[in-house]
Protein backbone atom coordinates (compact mmCIF):
# COMPACT_ATOMS: atom_id res chain seq x y z
CA UNK A 1 0.00 0.00 0.00
CA UNK A 2 1.52 3.20 -0.88
CA UNK A 3 0.31 7.18 -0.32
CA UNK A 4 1.03 9.37 -3.16
CA UNK A 5 1.15 13.19 -2.55
CA UNK A 6 0.40 13.23 1.49
CA UNK A 7 2.42 15.47 3.17
CA UNK A 8 2.38 14.26 7.23
CA UNK A 9 3.25 15.95 10.12
CA UNK A 10 5.43 13.53 11.65
CA UNK A 11 6.50 10.38 9.43
CA UNK A 12 7.47 6.81 11.65
CA UNK A 13 9.65 5.08 9.31
CA UNK A 14 10.57 1.31 8.90
CA UNK A 15 9.51 -0.06 12.27
CA UNK A 16 8.14 -3.06 12.72
CA UNK A 17 4.52 -2.63 13.12
CA UNK A 18 2.41 -3.83 16.41
CA UNK A 19 -0.74 -2.84 15.55
CA UNK A 20 -2.96 -3.40 18.67
CA UNK A 21 -5.00 -5.59 16.81
CA UNK A 22 -3.13 -9.27 18.16
CA UNK A 23 -2.02 -9.47 14.00
CA UNK A 24 1.18 -10.84 12.97
CA UNK A 25 3.70 -7.76 13.35
CA UNK A 26 5.32 -6.41 9.77
CA UNK A 27 7.44 -3.80 8.96
CA UNK A 28 6.07 -0.58 7.41
CA UNK A 29 5.72 3.26 7.83
CA UNK A 30 2.99 5.19 9.81
CA UNK A 31 2.28 8.37 8.81
CA UNK A 32 0.56 11.12 11.36
CA UNK A 33 -1.55 14.35 10.20
CA UNK A 34 -2.72 16.35 13.38
CA UNK A 35 -3.68 14.45 15.94
CA UNK A 36 -5.27 11.53 13.84
CA UNK A 37 -3.14 8.55 12.00
CA UNK A 38 -3.23 9.01 8.26
CA UNK A 39 -1.04 5.86 6.70
CA UNK A 40 -0.49 2.65 8.16
CA UNK A 41 1.25 0.32 5.70
CA UNK A 42 4.51 -0.89 3.74
CA UNK A 43 5.46 2.11 2.80
CA UNK A 44 4.16 5.90 2.65
CA UNK A 45 5.47 7.41 -0.84
CA UNK A 46 4.73 11.05 0.33
CA UNK A 47 6.36 13.63 2.33
CA UNK A 48 6.84 14.56 5.87
CA UNK A 49 7.56 17.88 7.97
CA UNK A 50 9.24 15.41 10.60
CA UNK A 51 10.95 11.67 10.22
CA UNK A 52 11.70 9.26 13.30
CA UNK A 53 13.59 6.18 11.52
CA UNK A 54 11.86 3.23 13.70
CA UNK A 55 14.43 0.59 11.84
CA UNK A 56 14.84 -2.28 14.46
CA UNK A 57 12.16 -1.04 17.16
CA UNK A 58 8.63 -2.18 17.46
CA UNK A 59 6.20 0.88 16.65
CA UNK A 60 3.05 0.35 18.59
CA UNK A 61 -0.54 2.61 19.47
CA UNK A 62 -0.14 4.39 22.50
CA UNK A 63 -1.25 2.21 25.93
CA UNK A 64 -4.08 3.17 27.83
CA UNK A 65 -4.26 2.14 31.82
CA UNK A 66 -7.83 2.26 33.45
CA UNK A 67 -6.95 2.13 36.54
CA UNK A 68 -4.23 4.98 37.65
CA UNK A 69 -5.61 7.28 40.72
CA UNK A 70 -3.62 10.47 39.19
CA UNK A 71 -7.07 12.72 40.20
CA UNK A 72 -4.79 14.92 41.85
CA UNK A 73 -1.67 14.24 40.55
CA UNK A 74 -3.31 15.63 37.09
CA UNK A 75 -4.09 19.11 39.08
CA UNK A 76 -0.79 19.87 40.67
CA UNK A 77 1.21 18.59 37.64
CA UNK A 78 1.75 18.44 33.64
CA UNK A 79 2.95 14.71 33.72
CA UNK A 80 1.62 11.74 34.52
CA UNK A 81 5.26 10.26 35.56
CA UNK A 82 5.40 6.94 35.97
CA UNK A 83 3.02 6.34 33.52
CA UNK A 84 3.81 8.33 30.23
CA UNK A 85 8.09 7.01 30.60
CA UNK A 86 6.02 4.06 30.16
CA UNK A 87 4.49 4.42 26.90
CA UNK A 88 0.72 5.08 28.47
CA UNK A 89 -0.70 7.61 26.98
CA UNK A 90 -4.68 7.04 28.37
CA UNK A 91 -4.31 6.82 32.34
CA UNK A 92 -8.41 6.46 33.62
CA UNK A 93 -9.35 8.28 37.06
CA UNK A 94 -11.56 7.72 39.48
CA UNK A 95 -11.07 4.84 40.18
CA UNK A 96 -12.71 2.37 43.57
CA UNK A 97 -15.45 5.54 43.98
CA UNK A 98 -12.31 7.65 45.71
CA UNK A 99 -11.42 10.98 44.28
CA UNK A 100 -12.10 15.10 44.59
CA UNK A 101 -15.16 15.42 43.04
CA UNK A 102 -17.99 16.54 43.37
CA UNK A 103 -16.94 18.31 46.81
CA UNK A 104 -18.45 21.09 49.18
CA UNK A 105 -15.81 23.38 50.56
CA UNK A 106 -16.48 22.32 54.20
CA UNK A 107 -16.25 18.29 52.92
CA UNK A 108 -12.46 19.32 52.31
CA UNK A 109 -10.67 17.21 54.88
CA UNK A 110 -12.87 14.26 54.86
CA UNK A 111 -11.81 14.03 51.31
CA UNK A 112 -8.05 14.12 52.22
CA UNK A 113 -8.63 11.92 55.14
CA UNK A 114 -10.10 9.20 52.30
CA UNK A 115 -7.18 9.42 50.22
CA UNK A 116 -4.29 9.43 52.86
CA UNK A 117 -5.77 6.10 54.17
CA UNK A 118 -7.09 4.42 51.15
CA UNK A 119 -4.67 5.51 48.74
CA UNK A 120 -1.30 6.53 50.67
CA UNK A 121 -1.15 10.31 49.54
CA UNK A 122 -0.02 12.59 52.40
CA UNK A 123 -2.29 14.48 53.53
CA UNK A 124 0.18 17.94 53.01
CA UNK A 125 0.23 16.71 49.17
CA UNK A 126 -3.32 17.34 48.99
CA UNK A 127 -3.46 20.48 50.85
CA UNK A 128 -0.63 22.34 49.23
CA UNK A 129 -1.01 20.52 45.57
CA UNK A 130 -5.23 20.88 45.25
CA UNK A 131 -6.53 24.67 44.81
CA UNK A 132 -10.38 23.13 45.07
CA UNK A 133 -11.62 25.33 42.25
CA UNK A 134 -14.74 22.99 41.56
CA UNK A 135 -17.38 21.88 43.33
CA UNK A 136 -19.47 20.17 40.90
CA UNK A 137 -18.00 17.10 39.16
CA UNK A 138 -18.34 19.11 35.28
CA UNK A 139 -16.34 21.86 37.53
CA UNK A 140 -13.51 19.14 37.83
CA UNK A 141 -13.63 18.21 34.39
CA UNK A 142 -13.03 21.67 33.70
CA UNK A 143 -10.18 22.13 35.84
CA UNK A 144 -8.68 19.73 34.46
CA UNK A 145 -9.10 20.35 31.32
CA UNK A 146 -7.60 24.29 32.17
CA UNK A 147 -4.24 23.03 32.65
CA UNK A 148 -1.73 21.84 30.71
CA UNK A 149 -0.39 17.97 30.80
CA UNK A 150 1.44 15.36 28.56
CA UNK A 151 -1.25 12.40 28.46
CA UNK A 152 -4.56 12.29 28.08
CA UNK A 153 -6.55 11.50 31.03
CA UNK A 154 -10.35 10.13 31.24
CA UNK A 155 -12.34 10.24 34.45
CA UNK A 156 -14.64 7.95 36.18
CA UNK A 157 -17.79 9.59 38.56
CA UNK A 158 -16.52 7.98 42.02
CA UNK A 159 -18.99 7.08 44.25
CA UNK A 160 -17.46 8.34 48.22
CA UNK A 161 -17.74 11.79 47.27
CA UNK A 162 -20.80 11.62 45.69
CA UNK A 163 -22.43 9.95 48.64
CA UNK A 164 -20.91 12.63 51.23
CA UNK A 165 -21.92 15.10 48.65
CA UNK A 166 -25.49 13.90 48.97
CA UNK A 167 -25.78 12.31 52.44
CA UNK A 168 -23.39 14.48 54.34
CA UNK A 169 -22.03 12.78 58.01
CA UNK A 170 -24.91 9.95 57.37
CA UNK A 171 -22.69 8.95 54.22
CA UNK A 172 -19.20 8.86 56.68
CA UNK A 173 -21.77 6.80 58.72
CA UNK A 174 -22.42 4.49 56.56
CA UNK A 175 -25.94 5.15 57.02
CA UNK A 176 -28.27 3.56 54.14
CA UNK A 177 -29.74 6.03 51.74
CA UNK A 178 -32.79 7.18 51.32
CA UNK A 179 -34.88 6.87 48.32
CA UNK A 180 -34.68 10.98 47.83
CA UNK A 181 -30.54 10.94 48.64
CA UNK A 182 -30.73 7.83 45.71
CA UNK A 183 -32.71 10.54 43.27
CA UNK A 184 -29.82 12.56 43.79
CA UNK A 185 -27.23 10.55 43.02
CA UNK A 186 -29.04 9.16 39.92
CA UNK A 187 -29.35 12.79 39.27
CA UNK A 188 -25.87 13.98 40.19
CA UNK A 189 -24.33 11.04 38.09
CA UNK A 190 -26.06 11.75 34.88
CA UNK A 191 -24.77 15.51 35.26
CA UNK A 192 -21.78 14.15 35.32
CA UNK A 193 -22.23 11.67 32.47
CA UNK A 194 -23.56 14.64 30.29
CA UNK A 195 -20.25 16.86 31.34
CA UNK A 196 -17.58 13.90 30.04
CA UNK A 197 -17.40 11.30 33.15
CA UNK A 198 -16.45 7.65 31.31
CA UNK A 199 -18.89 6.07 33.99
CA UNK A 200 -18.83 5.48 37.68
CA UNK A 201 -17.08 3.51 40.23
CA UNK A 202 -17.16 2.29 43.99
CA UNK A 203 -15.13 0.17 46.39
CA UNK A 204 -16.68 -2.72 48.97
CA UNK A 205 -13.25 -3.36 49.90
CA UNK A 206 -12.74 -3.46 54.13
CA UNK A 207 -9.01 -2.38 53.87
CA UNK A 208 -10.22 0.95 52.14
CA UNK A 209 -9.86 2.70 54.83
CA UNK A 210 -9.27 6.33 56.39
CA UNK A 211 -6.03 7.81 57.64
CA UNK A 212 -7.85 6.96 61.13
CA UNK A 213 -8.92 3.76 60.04
CA UNK A 214 -12.93 3.92 59.77
CA UNK A 215 -14.33 2.41 56.82
CA UNK A 216 -14.67 4.46 53.68
CA UNK A 217 -18.03 5.84 53.08
CA UNK A 218 -19.57 3.26 50.12
CA UNK A 219 -18.17 0.20 52.16
CA UNK A 220 -21.15 -1.75 52.45
CA UNK A 221 -23.59 0.35 50.31
CA UNK A 222 -26.58 -2.44 49.34
CA UNK A 223 -27.30 -3.13 45.58
CA UNK A 224 -30.57 -1.05 45.79
CA UNK A 225 -28.29 2.04 45.79
CA UNK A 226 -25.81 1.11 43.24
CA UNK A 227 -28.23 -0.27 41.03
CA UNK A 228 -30.52 3.79 41.25
CA UNK A 229 -26.45 5.37 40.33
CA UNK A 230 -25.86 3.29 37.72
CA UNK A 231 -29.40 3.91 36.12
CA UNK A 232 -28.00 6.98 34.84
CA UNK A 233 -25.50 4.62 32.91
CA UNK A 234 -28.29 2.85 31.25
CA UNK A 235 -30.24 6.13 30.78
CA UNK A 236 -27.43 7.83 28.98
CA UNK A 237 -26.88 4.58 26.90
CA UNK A 238 -23.72 5.16 27.98
CA UNK A 239 -20.09 4.65 30.53
CA UNK A 240 -18.90 1.22 32.37
CA UNK A 241 -19.21 0.49 36.22
CA UNK A 242 -15.63 -0.17 38.29
CA UNK A 243 -15.77 -1.86 41.18
CA UNK A 244 -13.42 -3.29 43.70
CA UNK A 245 -15.09 -6.12 46.12
CA UNK A 246 -14.96 -7.02 49.66
CA UNK A 247 -13.24 -10.53 48.28
CA UNK A 248 -11.37 -12.79 49.31
CA UNK A 249 -13.22 -11.25 53.01
CA UNK A 250 -16.93 -12.02 51.74
CA UNK A 251 -17.19 -14.45 49.19
CA UNK A 252 -16.61 -14.06 45.78
CA UNK A 253 -20.39 -15.63 45.18
CA UNK A 254 -22.04 -12.84 47.34
CA UNK A 255 -19.83 -9.99 45.86
CA UNK A 256 -20.05 -10.85 42.06
CA UNK A 257 -23.51 -11.86 42.99
CA UNK A 258 -23.79 -7.99 43.52
CA UNK A 259 -22.03 -6.47 40.78
CA UNK A 260 -23.72 -8.51 37.81
CA UNK A 261 -27.16 -7.58 39.48
CA UNK A 262 -26.08 -3.79 38.85
CA UNK A 263 -24.22 -4.57 35.95
CA UNK A 264 -27.83 -6.69 34.18
CA UNK A 265 -30.05 -4.10 36.46
CA UNK A 266 -27.86 -0.51 33.78
CA UNK A 267 -27.05 -2.81 30.65
CA UNK A 268 -23.53 -1.07 30.87
CA UNK A 269 -19.95 -2.95 30.69
CA UNK A 270 -18.78 -3.65 34.90
CA UNK A 271 -15.03 -4.47 35.77
CA UNK A 272 -13.94 -5.31 38.39
CA UNK A 273 -10.27 -6.44 40.26
CA UNK A 274 -9.53 -10.01 40.71
CA UNK A 275 -6.09 -10.93 42.18
CA UNK A 276 -4.85 -14.22 43.23
CA UNK A 277 -4.10 -15.83 46.38
CA UNK A 278 -0.46 -16.82 46.74
CA UNK A 279 -1.12 -20.18 48.38
CA UNK A 280 -3.80 -22.96 48.78
CA UNK A 281 -6.13 -24.35 46.15
CA UNK A 282 -7.69 -22.22 43.24
CA UNK A 283 -9.24 -18.98 43.93
CA UNK A 284 -9.86 -17.88 40.72
CA UNK A 285 -12.05 -20.48 38.68
CA UNK A 286 -14.94 -20.10 40.90
CA UNK A 287 -15.46 -16.47 40.08
CA UNK A 288 -14.87 -16.80 36.46
CA UNK A 289 -17.31 -19.12 36.26
CA UNK A 290 -19.92 -16.91 37.38
CA UNK A 291 -17.86 -14.33 34.31
CA UNK A 292 -18.59 -16.67 31.74
CA UNK A 293 -22.49 -17.35 33.14
CA UNK A 294 -23.42 -13.64 33.05
CA UNK A 295 -21.68 -12.99 29.22
CA UNK A 296 -23.85 -16.22 28.57
CA UNK A 297 -27.09 -13.90 29.59
CA UNK A 298 -25.26 -10.94 27.68
CA UNK A 299 -23.59 -9.06 30.93
CA UNK A 300 -20.99 -7.75 29.85
CA UNK A 301 -18.39 -8.04 32.85
CA UNK A 302 -14.06 -7.56 32.71
CA UNK A 303 -11.97 -8.84 35.48
CA UNK A 304 -8.83 -6.83 36.05
CA UNK A 305 -5.52 -8.12 36.26
CA UNK A 306 -2.05 -6.92 37.21
CA UNK A 307 -0.10 -8.62 35.10
CA UNK A 308 2.84 -9.17 38.13
CA UNK A 309 2.82 -9.47 41.87
CA UNK A 310 0.22 -7.87 43.92
CA UNK A 311 2.05 -6.03 47.14
CA UNK A 312 4.03 -3.53 48.25
CA UNK A 313 7.22 -2.23 48.20
CA UNK A 314 9.32 -1.86 51.71
CA UNK A 315 11.92 0.80 52.96
CA UNK A 316 12.98 2.63 55.83
CA UNK A 317 12.27 6.29 53.36
CA UNK A 318 8.69 4.11 52.42
CA UNK A 319 5.55 4.18 54.16
CA UNK A 320 5.73 0.45 55.04
CA UNK A 321 8.58 -1.93 56.58
CA UNK A 322 8.63 -4.73 58.70
CA UNK A 323 9.47 -2.68 61.53
CA UNK A 324 7.20 0.76 60.81
CA UNK A 325 4.54 -0.57 63.77
CA UNK A 326 7.54 -1.32 66.13
CA UNK A 327 7.48 1.04 69.59
CA UNK A 328 11.16 2.16 69.28
CA UNK A 329 10.49 3.40 65.52
CA UNK A 330 7.63 5.24 65.98
CA UNK A 331 10.23 8.70 66.85
CA UNK A 332 11.72 7.85 63.68
CA UNK A 333 8.93 7.84 61.33
CA UNK A 334 8.74 10.92 60.81
CA UNK A 335 12.37 11.70 59.89
CA UNK A 336 13.70 12.05 56.75
CA UNK A 337 16.36 8.71 56.00
CA UNK A 338 18.86 10.59 56.73
CA UNK A 339 17.98 11.49 59.84
CA UNK A 340 16.81 8.21 60.45
CA UNK A 341 20.58 6.55 59.45
CA UNK A 342 22.35 7.23 62.41
CA UNK A 343 20.04 5.68 65.54
CA UNK A 344 19.13 2.99 62.23
CA UNK A 345 22.86 1.93 62.05
CA UNK A 346 23.18 2.04 66.15
CA UNK A 347 23.45 -1.70 67.85
CA UNK A 348 21.29 -0.83 70.32
CA UNK A 349 18.35 0.68 68.01
CA UNK A 350 18.42 -2.41 66.20
CA UNK A 351 18.61 -5.00 69.00
CA UNK A 352 15.55 -3.55 70.36
CA UNK A 353 13.37 -2.87 66.89
CA UNK A 354 14.62 -6.74 66.51
CA UNK A 355 13.14 -7.51 69.55
CA UNK A 356 9.64 -5.84 69.24
CA UNK A 357 6.20 -7.19 68.15
CA UNK A 358 4.44 -4.36 65.69
CA UNK A 359 1.41 -2.48 67.55
CA UNK A 360 -2.13 -2.42 66.02
CA UNK A 361 -2.03 0.14 63.00
CA UNK A 362 -3.43 -0.02 59.77
CA UNK A 363 -4.68 -3.19 57.94
CA UNK A 364 -1.66 -2.63 55.13
CA UNK A 365 0.94 -2.12 57.66
CA UNK A 366 0.27 -5.58 59.62
CA UNK A 367 0.85 -7.31 56.48
CA UNK A 368 4.66 -6.38 57.07
CA UNK A 369 5.87 -9.45 58.31
CA UNK A 370 4.98 -11.84 55.49
CA UNK A 371 8.37 -13.33 55.65
CA UNK A 372 7.95 -16.29 53.27
CA UNK A 373 6.60 -13.82 50.84
CA UNK A 374 8.71 -11.07 51.02
CA UNK A 375 12.28 -10.53 48.86
CA UNK A 376 14.92 -7.99 48.39
CA UNK A 377 14.10 -5.92 45.91
CA UNK A 378 17.23 -5.22 44.18
CA UNK A 379 18.22 -3.89 40.82
CA UNK A 380 17.54 -5.07 38.23
CA UNK A 381 14.12 -5.61 40.15
CA UNK A 382 12.94 -9.35 40.50
CA UNK A 383 9.48 -9.49 40.19
CA UNK A 384 9.40 -13.55 39.50
CA UNK A 385 12.10 -14.15 42.61
CA UNK A 386 12.66 -17.66 43.77
CA UNK A 387 10.55 -19.08 46.73
CA UNK A 388 14.19 -19.74 48.40
CA UNK A 389 15.14 -15.99 48.08
CA UNK A 390 12.37 -15.11 50.37
CA UNK A 391 12.85 -13.73 53.69
CA UNK A 392 11.49 -16.74 55.84
CA UNK A 393 13.66 -18.89 53.31
CA UNK A 394 16.98 -16.69 53.57
CA UNK A 395 16.41 -16.73 57.98
CA UNK A 396 15.89 -20.67 58.11
CA UNK A 397 19.08 -21.60 55.39
CA UNK A 398 21.35 -18.89 57.67
CA UNK A 399 20.11 -19.76 60.52
CA UNK A 400 19.28 -16.40 61.28
CA UNK A 401 15.78 -15.03 62.49
CA UNK A 402 13.69 -13.05 59.35
CA UNK A 403 13.71 -9.52 61.29
CA UNK A 404 17.39 -9.79 61.32
CA UNK A 405 17.84 -10.76 57.63
CA UNK A 406 15.16 -8.10 56.86
CA UNK A 407 16.89 -5.39 58.73
CA UNK A 408 20.23 -6.71 56.43
CA UNK A 409 18.09 -5.84 53.29
CA UNK A 410 16.55 -2.47 54.32
CA UNK A 411 20.26 -1.45 54.95
CA UNK A 412 21.78 -1.97 52.04
CA UNK A 413 22.69 0.66 49.86
CA UNK A 414 23.00 3.43 52.71
CA UNK A 415 19.90 2.78 54.24
CA UNK A 416 18.10 2.47 50.25
CA UNK A 417 17.33 -1.24 50.57
CA UNK A 418 13.98 -2.22 49.27
CA UNK A 419 11.86 -5.50 49.88
CA UNK A 420 9.15 -6.53 47.83
CA UNK A 421 6.64 -7.95 49.82
CA UNK A 422 3.91 -9.87 47.37
CA UNK A 423 0.39 -10.24 48.79
CA UNK A 424 -1.73 -11.69 46.17
CA UNK A 425 -0.74 -12.87 42.06
CA UNK A 426 2.06 -15.00 43.05
CA UNK A 427 0.68 -18.39 43.63
CA UNK A 428 3.16 -21.09 44.67
CA UNK A 429 5.92 -18.35 44.03
CA UNK A 430 5.13 -18.55 40.52
CA UNK A 431 3.75 -16.21 37.84
CA UNK A 432 2.27 -19.52 35.85
CA UNK A 433 -0.97 -18.90 36.70
CA UNK A 434 -1.70 -15.52 35.32
CA UNK A 435 -1.00 -16.35 31.45
CA UNK A 436 -3.92 -18.06 31.29
CA UNK A 437 -5.46 -15.36 33.15
CA UNK A 438 -4.60 -12.68 30.95
CA UNK A 439 -4.81 -14.29 28.21
CA UNK A 440 -8.75 -14.58 28.44
CA UNK A 441 -11.24 -13.08 26.19
CA UNK A 442 -12.85 -11.20 28.73
CA UNK A 443 -10.00 -10.38 31.26
CA UNK A 444 -8.00 -6.84 31.26
CA UNK A 445 -5.01 -5.39 32.56
CA UNK A 446 -5.25 -2.55 34.50
CA UNK A 447 -4.13 -1.53 38.39
CA UNK A 448 -1.08 0.82 37.11
CA UNK A 449 -2.21 2.62 40.30
CA UNK A 450 0.48 5.25 39.34
CA UNK A 451 -1.25 8.67 41.08
CA UNK A 452 -1.49 6.12 44.83
CA UNK A 453 -0.08 4.62 47.39
CA UNK A 454 3.04 6.93 46.07
CA UNK A 455 5.20 5.32 48.99
CA UNK A 456 4.67 1.90 49.09
CA UNK A 457 3.84 0.47 45.06
CA UNK A 458 5.28 1.77 41.76
CA UNK A 459 3.26 -0.63 39.58
CA UNK A 460 2.40 2.21 36.56
CA UNK A 461 5.26 0.53 35.24
CA UNK A 462 3.81 -2.42 34.23
CA UNK A 463 3.39 -1.70 30.55
CA UNK A 464 7.48 -1.97 30.53
CA UNK A 465 7.20 -4.83 32.44
CA UNK A 466 4.99 -6.82 30.56
CA UNK A 467 7.48 -6.38 27.43
CA UNK A 468 10.48 -7.07 28.97
CA UNK A 469 9.43 -10.26 31.43
CA UNK A 470 6.43 -11.64 29.55
CA UNK A 471 7.45 -11.11 25.86
CA UNK A 472 11.36 -11.19 25.88
CA UNK A 473 13.16 -12.25 29.03
CA UNK A 474 11.25 -14.86 31.34
CA UNK A 475 12.86 -18.40 31.25
CA UNK A 476 8.98 -20.26 31.58
CA UNK A 477 6.15 -19.67 29.28
CA UNK A 478 5.99 -16.44 27.25
CA UNK A 479 3.75 -13.85 25.69
CA UNK A 480 3.94 -12.84 22.22
CA UNK A 481 4.44 -8.96 21.46
CA UNK A 482 1.67 -9.18 19.15
CA UNK A 483 -0.42 -10.25 22.13
CA UNK A 484 0.79 -7.89 24.64
CA UNK A 485 0.58 -4.63 22.65
CA UNK A 486 -3.13 -5.87 22.62
CA UNK A 487 -3.28 -6.31 26.26
CA UNK A 488 -1.61 -3.09 27.35
CA UNK A 489 -4.13 -0.92 23.87
CA UNK A 490 -6.37 -1.86 22.26
CA UNK A 491 -8.48 -4.10 24.86
CA UNK A 492 -8.05 -2.09 28.11
CA UNK A 493 -9.30 1.12 25.41
CA UNK A 494 -12.50 -0.98 24.50
CA UNK A 495 -13.55 -2.28 28.25
CA UNK A 496 -14.03 1.68 28.66
CA UNK A 497 -15.47 2.59 25.98
CA UNK A 498 -12.81 4.77 23.96
CA UNK A 499 -13.24 3.31 20.64
CA UNK A 500 -10.94 6.14 18.40
CA UNK A 501 -7.35 4.88 20.28
CA UNK A 502 -5.57 1.69 21.36
CA UNK A 503 -4.73 -0.02 17.26
CA UNK A 504 -2.57 1.66 14.61
CA UNK A 505 -4.98 2.53 11.59
CA UNK A 506 -5.85 5.08 9.51
CA UNK A 507 -8.41 7.68 11.31
CA UNK A 508 -7.48 6.40 14.84
CA UNK A 509 -6.08 9.03 17.27
CA UNK A 510 -2.27 9.52 16.84
CA UNK A 511 -0.90 8.47 19.88
CA UNK A 512 1.92 6.07 19.02
CA UNK A 513 5.52 4.74 20.98
CA UNK A 514 9.10 3.64 18.74
CA UNK A 515 10.21 1.28 21.47
CA UNK A 516 13.93 -0.61 20.80
CA UNK A 517 13.06 -3.52 22.54
CA UNK A 518 16.60 -4.78 22.52
CA UNK A 519 17.27 -1.76 24.47
CA UNK A 520 14.31 -2.00 26.62
CA UNK A 521 15.15 -1.99 30.47
CA UNK A 522 13.37 -1.99 33.42
CA UNK A 523 15.33 -0.09 36.23
CA UNK A 524 14.42 -0.15 40.36
CA UNK A 525 12.48 2.12 42.02
CA UNK A 526 13.66 5.25 43.49
CA UNK A 527 12.28 7.64 46.39
CA UNK A 528 11.57 11.21 44.91
CA UNK A 529 10.76 14.44 46.90
CA UNK A 530 8.78 15.63 43.89
CA UNK A 531 5.27 16.05 45.20
CA UNK A 532 3.46 18.90 46.54
CA UNK A 533 4.87 20.16 50.13
CA UNK A 534 7.70 17.84 49.47
CA UNK A 535 6.02 14.64 49.51
CA UNK A 536 7.70 11.53 48.49
CA UNK A 537 7.41 8.78 45.74
CA UNK A 538 8.28 5.68 44.41
CA UNK A 539 9.36 6.41 40.70
CA UNK A 540 10.38 3.85 38.24
CA UNK A 541 11.95 4.30 35.22
CA UNK A 542 12.55 2.81 31.65
CA UNK A 543 15.25 3.23 28.76
CA UNK A 544 14.08 2.10 25.45
CA UNK A 545 11.45 4.33 24.48
CA UNK A 546 12.73 6.04 21.04
CA UNK A 547 9.05 8.30 20.92
CA UNK A 548 5.87 8.71 22.71
CA UNK A 549 3.77 10.04 20.84
CA UNK A 550 0.10 12.27 21.78
CA UNK A 551 -2.13 13.68 19.36
CA UNK A 552 0.21 13.87 17.14
CA UNK A 553 3.38 15.02 19.26
CA UNK A 554 6.72 13.88 20.52
CA UNK A 555 5.80 13.87 24.17
CA UNK A 556 8.81 11.85 25.08
CA UNK A 557 12.16 11.46 22.90
CA UNK A 558 14.69 8.56 23.90
CA UNK A 559 13.43 8.53 27.29
CA UNK A 560 13.67 11.95 28.09
CA UNK A 561 10.30 14.80 28.45
CA UNK A 562 9.77 17.02 25.76
CA UNK A 563 8.52 20.29 26.77
CA UNK A 564 5.27 19.51 24.85
CA UNK A 565 1.96 19.29 26.48
CA UNK A 566 -0.86 18.03 24.26
CA UNK A 567 -3.04 15.65 26.54
CA UNK A 568 -7.04 16.58 27.06
CA UNK A 569 -9.50 15.57 29.05
CA UNK A 570 -11.52 12.53 26.94
CA UNK A 571 -14.88 13.77 27.89
CA UNK A 572 -17.45 10.83 27.35
CA UNK A 573 -16.95 7.67 25.38
CA UNK A 574 -15.38 8.02 21.84
CA UNK A 575 -16.91 5.94 18.58
CA UNK A 576 -14.32 4.43 16.41
CA UNK A 577 -13.72 6.12 13.58
CA UNK A 578 -16.06 5.19 10.82
CA UNK A 579 -14.13 5.35 7.86
CA UNK A 580 -10.49 5.71 7.41
CA UNK A 581 -8.96 9.26 6.65
CA UNK A 582 -8.30 9.39 2.41
CA UNK A 583 -4.66 8.41 1.44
Amino acid sequence: MTAQGLCADLLIRGGTIVDGSGGEPFIGDVALCGDAIAFVGAHYAGTAREEIDATGCIVTPGFVDIHTHYDGQAVWSDTLSPSSSHGVTTAVLGNCGVGFAPCRKADHQALIRLMEGVEDIPGVVMAQGLPWDWETFPQYLDALASRPRDIDVACLLPHSPLRVWVMGERAIAREAATDDDLAQMRAIAREALDAGAIGFATSRLNIHRTKTGELIPTYGADTRELIAITGALAEAGTGVFQAVLDAPFETWEDELTRLIAVAESSGRPATFTLALANSGPNTWDAPLRMVDEARARGVEIWPQILPRPIGMISGWALSTHPFCLCPSYQPLANLTLEEQLPQLRDPVMRAQLLSEMPQPGHPLAMLTRNWDWMFPFGDPPQYEPAADQSIGALARAQGRSPEDVAYDALMERDGNGMILNTLGNFHEARLDALIGLVRRADTVIGLGDGGAHYAAICDASYPTFMLTYWVRDRAGERLSVAEVVQMLAAKPARVVGLDDRGLLRAGYKADVNVIDMDALRLHAPVVRHDLPGGGRRLDQTATGYVATVVSGEVIRRADQPMDVRPGRVVRGMQQAPVAPMPA
